[in-house]
């Protein structure tokens, strides 16, 4: 149980994992303070949570031999 808390500890600490969250919470934050407008923030945030979901589908993907034909 120790060892599966420590991989998930190491994979939030990956770099794009780190972009993630602090995208998100900067544009959060300029959102509730009024710097850009709830659209803006719902387009960025989705394009990034996008991105993110998507390069770990890819990452499982590849993990599980689903690109041999």
């Amino acid at each position: 149980m120790k060892e599966q808390k420590d991989i998930t500890i190491q994979n939030l600490l990956t770099v794009k994992s780190i972009v993630t969250i602090l995208l998100t919470v900067v544009f959060s934050a300029l959102s509730l303070r009024g710097g850009i407008s709830g659209e803006q923030f719902l387009n960025i945030f989705s394009v990034v949570i996008a991105f993110y979901f998507g390069t770990q589908y890819q990452k499982g993907e590849q993990q599980k031999g689903g690109d041999q034909e």
